[in-house]
Parts: structure tokens; sequence; C-alpha cells
């Protein structure tokens, strides 16, 4: 059965807790229930798919279901087993489509295709880093350094801040991010309303070890590069990191992922999550990475096909010389 979130019981959610904290797949801050309820509160309603022993937040749009947060959930699953993917084809629902769930053998039948999704292990702090980190991880901190010494030289003082509180800031992470979407072409993710309030939300959120966290780096009286991104337990999720694209000679965006690293045995965290992506920065800074997948839950075997087919297309043309030429066709295609 389906239930809308803010419907579930104190006994639910204590239940929720319960399955989470018993379960170190399901340690990311997407599957605490804080999450979805800021979700929900920020005007995007959730429902949970319950069998009694499992829970999945979810969005309806007509006849489809996706996962609780998205399009913006870097990990997607539900709370808990035995959990049978057609318990959400109810109610007149056709298709449950994810696109960052764990790699879980009961959904296996409906993947489409699976992508990495990289982490740092931090820890030890930094040093524990670098003990682990790759070769390429280990230059690019040592230049994050450096640069961080010119930028001071060059700029002004250098400040790091773990966890700020600043709406100011925030509005500039959320602008820098929009104008990086403008620049790329992707979707803006932002354009909705509801999501500007979800990440202020979030960033006043505290239920337990779980909130919102902001970190920015000024040098002088300029922010240079910031992060917001969300936190449970001992991991830090990387979301959505901004830079000043006037200082993008100082590669600021290895600059505050170092000051996090340095940071992380403070802020009590050790492991980030950077999330599915094939940026060069993730494969260059990662100590391990968790499969994700991509696909669709349904009764039709033709619709199935059918997702099958697309997904094949277009990581033909993303692995084609022409490429970047067609980025644009391909987010129409999607």
């Amino acid at each position: 059965m389906r239930i809308p979130f803010n419907e579930l019981t104190s006994e639910q959610l204590d239940t929720w807790h319960s399955l989470r904290d018993n379960d170190s797949a399901l340690d990311s801050p997407y599957f605490h229930p804080a999450f979805a309820a800021a979700v929900h509160d920020s005007g995007t309603p959730v429902e949970v798919v319950t069998n009694g022993t499992a829970f999945f937040p979810v969005h309806r749009t007509g006849r489809v279901l996706r996962p609780v947060g998205w399009p913006g959930a870097d990990f997607q699953a539900p709370i808990g087993s035995p959990f049978l993917p057609t318990d959400l084809l109810t109610g007149g629902i056709r298709s449950f489509e994810f696109d960052h769930l764990l790699d879980l053998p009961e959904f296996a039948p409906f993947v489409t295709s699976r992508r990495a999704s990289p982490f740092l292990d931090v820890t030890g702090g930094l040093e524990g880093y670098l003990g682990r980190a790759s070769k390429s991880g280990k230059e690019n901190m040592g230049q994050a350094r450096r640069r961080t010494a010119k930028a001071e030289r060059e700029i002004g003082p250098i400040r790091f801040v773990a966890e700020s509180l600043s709406g100011d800031d925030l509005a500039r992470v959320i602008g820098l991010k929009r104008a990086q979407y403008a620049v790329t072409g992707a979707v803006d993710y932002f354009a909705a309303p509801g999501r500007r309030e979800l990440l202020t939300r979030l960033l006043h959120t505290r239920k337990g070890s779980f909130g919102g966290v902001l970190s920015t780096l000024h040098a002088g009286d300029r922010l240079v590069a910031a992060h917001f991104g969300l936190r449970s337990g001992k991991v830090l999720h990387w979301w959505f990191p901004v830079y000043d694209p006037e200082f993008s000679s100082y590669a600021p965006g290895w600059m505050l992922l170092r000051e996090l690293v340095l940071a992380s045995g403070d802020m009590g965290f050790t492991r980030i999550d950077l999330g599915r992506g094939d940026d060069e920065y993730k494969r260059r800074a990662k100590t391990g990475e968790t499969t994700v997948c991509q696909g669709m839950v349904t009764r039709s075997s033709a619709l199935l096909r059918l997702r099958r087919t697309r997904e094949s297309a277009l990581a033909k043309v993303k692995s084609s010389p022409l490429a970047p030429a067609l980025r644009g066709i391909v987010r129409k295609f999607r």
C-alpha cells in the first residue's frame, strides 16, 4: 500500500530508523526519513510504499512512480526487506523508474544499465586519504595545496567555513549552479522553486546527525568555491559543488575538496560520496566506488525493451567522438 509521508505513524518512522541503522548499505543521507520529510514539506508530495516489513518513499506522476528526491537523489533503495519490485505496481501504477538504485538482486530483471558512483574514504583525515588515494589523487591534492597558497598571495587571506548557515552564501551557490547549467546546456534543477526551498529547508534541518551542510571557501572577500551537501552519521554526500569561473585557473573545486578532507575528522565523517558521474575530478579523487543502476520496474516486456534500446542508444552517442556536439540532442532524447 501507499501512504502519504505525513500520515506515517511514529511507530512506522521508528521502524524505518531501525531498519536503516541495521543496514550499512543504507548509510547515505538520502535514506534518512528526514530527507523524505524535507522533500515533502517543500511542496513535492512524497508517498511511502510499504508491505509491512519495508518502506520505499516515492513520487507519483500520473501512472509513474519515481524515488523520493527525483531527479536529485543520488542513491535510491527500499528501506528494509523483503521487498518485491512489483509491490510498487499497485493502485493503477504502470511503472517505477529509477536512475541511482543500489544494485539489488531483486531489481536485476528491471535494470537497463549500471554506472559507478565514486567515493573518498577519508578515515584518518587528509593523511589517511592520501595513503589510499591514486597517484593522480595525491598529485591533485598537492596541487590544490599550492594553488591555495597562490590564491592567498594574489587575492587575499583564505577562509574556509566547514558549516555555514548563511542564506546569502546558499543563494550564491544556487546562482552559480544555475549559471553553470546555462553554460553547459544542462537541465536547470533549480528552475522549480520548490527545489530552492528544499535546500533552504535542509540547511536548517538537524535531525540527529542528519542535515544539510554548506561549506564555503573565500579568498579575501571573494567567494571562490562552495558546496551544499547532505550528511548523516559518518557520511557526507557531495551534492552541489560550485566555484566562481573567474578563479578557474586556481582549480577552486580541488581547493575546496581538500579543505573538506582536512576538516573531515573534526566534522566526524569518514566517507565523502561524490555521486554518479563521469567527471574527471571524480575519477582522479576517488578511493572506491559503488554501483548504481538505471532502469524501470514494469509488467510490460515491450516497455522494458524500449527502455533498454533507448539506454543503449544514449550510451553509444555519449561514447562517440561526436559526443560534445550531440549533448543537446541527448538531453532532448531523454
